[in-house]
């Protein structure tokens, strides 16, 4: 008999502790959801901090693709070294080449004028101040 009354109070235990906890309040009315965080690192957007080394590296990268004739490849590299270098005067020489390759003309546009502003070469500026004079406004136009 002892046996059979430990046994029942031990199977009551959780089920009384279950029932000490009150429920959760329900959100009010007209509160959003919080997401739960992103369990895979992979999905999580990336994050950008000053890194020339890695701005380096990715224009390395870009470069090998630009010379394997791979312009979207480069560009997306060139693009990914500006992110990491905001100041990287050669990462927006490059990128508008790329893009002038893909007939991207708006996007070359804006990165030679972002070059233009970067740069303190003043050879290479007068040269991309040419390229931007001869450069096509529309994206379908080609030289």
């Amino acid at each position: 008999m002892t046996r059979a009354v430990f046994l029942s109070l031990f199977l009551a235990l959780p089920l009384a502790a279950q029932e000490a906890k009150p429920p959760a309040p329900p959100p009010p009315p007209g509160a959003q959801e919080q997401e739960p965080p992103e369990e895979d690192p992979d999905l999580k957007p990336k994050e950008y901090s000053f890194n020339p080394l890695e701005a380096s590296r990715n224009i390395i990268a870009g470069n090998f693709y630009f010379k394997k004739g791979n312009y979207r490849a480069a560009g997306r590299r060139y693009l990914e070294a500006s992110k990491w270098d905001p100041t990287s005067a050669e990462a927006m020489l490059h990128l508008g080449e790329a893009d002038e390759k893909l007939h991207d003309f708006p996007g070359a546009r804006e990165s030679y004028e972002k070059f233009v502003m970067l740069s303190s070469d003043a050879k290479e500026i007068d040269s991309v101040k040419k390229k931007l004079a001869t450069l096509p406004k529309s994206r379908t136009a080609k030289k």
